[in-house]
């Protein structure tokens, strides 16, 4: 007699496990603990075999029944229902392998710890946060150009059109990792060339008028934060690195007895060690910070910990405390500030100063510059610069800044 609702919710737990049979091999077990679960008993092959179809409540009757049903068709052509859900499973694992998810988190395994922190963080929000949600449960190999570019609207839907390129970017590197891997055919992120709204144009603003440069670094030498971040001011004016580099800078950089900062290359945007030499000003600076900051391994400890420097706001918030908006210059904007000054004012060659700003520079035969290249010139080009902040600094107090054209 088969089974009824409540004879399967009535049944109470004995001393030993029992059977309540439902038909054609449908049956629930009952154990001792009055856990119940649904069971198919079947032939395949001439052995007797035994089906897990779930456990009650969670699996009612009604439903085990078609379950039940369903096993019993795959029996009736020829095939073993339990050795195809194991097939089953093991398809779904092997899907679950080659999601997008499932490779993008071991491409960011093997490929981004060598990158900087920054732009680790950066990568892994893009993903988490832009990616995973809409296609990371996707086979990889499956995502067609259609699908990666709804994501990317998705993403553009907020306004956030440079974070889209970026999204763009990194799901493409995924996709031949995917490709080189075994995984993917091809990287359908390839076919949005032009599909994007284009990247919003970023503007650091700088000073690079001679007069307004000197009346900055007499803001910057009244500057009344701490020693830390006044220090940080005058050595991004003196400089000229990015603004992360100089935040990050060590005290095992500075090399002491040759009077350089020595940049490791996993520090640096271009991946090349770089090497900044440093003049009589910024070495003075550095002794007196030192009595206070020497035993850290930051130049710029944190307030909040020496064991990470500065945040990439302290420097921006300082310039807008001295009163200097977004729009008039950025802490980025020493570089430009320092890049325009040199060229058209000091008349310094143009390749040294490129390579000052760590920029890409290549000799007459095409190849890139070793980081000693031009060191010599560039130490004096580093002292003429700060001499030339030193004298802007003097006339804009005294209210007299001269121009110093080029001949």
């Amino acid at each position: 007699m088969p089974l009824t609702a409540t004879a399967v919710r009535q049944a109470l737990p004995k001393a030993k496990a029992y059977k309540l049979s439902d038909s054609h091999g449908l049956f629930l077990l009952v154990n001792p603990k009055g856990a119940k679960y649904w069971r198919y008993k079947y032939r395949y092959g001439g052995k007797e075999k035994t089906l897990a179809l779930g456990v009650f409540p969670e699996v009612s009757l009604k439903d085990a029944r078609v379950a039940h049903q369903e096993a019993r068709a795959k029996l009736d052509k020829g095939l073993d229902p339990g050795q195809e859900r194991r097939i089953e499973k093991l398809t779904r694992n092997l899907a679950a392998a080659d999601s997008f998810e499932a490779v993008a988190l071991e491409w960011f395994g093997r490929v981004m710890p060598d990158k900087s922190e920054s732009y680790r963080v950066r990568t892994r929000r893009i993903l988490e946060k832009d990616l995973f949600p809409v296609i990371g449960q996707r086979p990889v190999g499956a995502i067609k150009p259609p699908e990666m570019l709804a994501a990317l609207r998705r993403i553009e839907a907020r306004g956030a059109n440079d974070i889209a390129h970026r999204a763009k970017q990194t799901a493409g590197q995924i996709f031949r990792y995917a490709v080189v891997t075994g995984r993917a055919e091809r990287d359908p992120s390839a076919d949005l060339k032009g599909a994007l709204v284009p990247r919003n144009k970023k503007h650091h603003a700088a000073i690079t008028d001679p007069a307004e440069v000197g009346r900055l670094m007499v803001a910057i030498d009244g500057f009344t934060g701490t020693p830390i971040v006044k220090t940080a001011l005058q050595l991004s004016a003196l400089l000229f690195q990015r603004p992360g580099e100089i935040r990050a800078m060590e005290w095992a950089e500075i090399n002491w007895e040759q009077a350089r900062w020595e940049i490791p290359a996993e520090k640096m945007k271009m991946r090349t060690p770089h090497v900044v030499p440093l003049c009589r000003q910024v070495l003075e600076l550095l002794e007196e910070l030192h009595l206070l900051t020497g035993r850290s391994r930051y130049v710029f400890p944190s307030a909040r910990g020496a064991s990470r420097c500065i945040s990439e706001n302290t420097v921006r918030i300082a310039l807008r405390t001295m009163g200097y908006d977004k729009e008039t210059m950025t802490a980025h904007g020493f570089r430009a500030m320092a890049r325009t000054i040199l060229d058209e004012v000091l008349g310094c060659r143009v390749d040294w100063i490129e390579h000052q700003l760590a920029h890409a520079v290549k000799d007459a035969n095409g190849r890139a510059y070793n980081r000693t290249a031009h060191l010599e010139g560039r130490s004096q080009m580093m002292q003429q610069w700060a001499d030339y902040l030193g004298q802007l600094r003097v006339q804009a107090e005294a209210g007299n800044v001269v121009n110093i054209r080029k001949a």
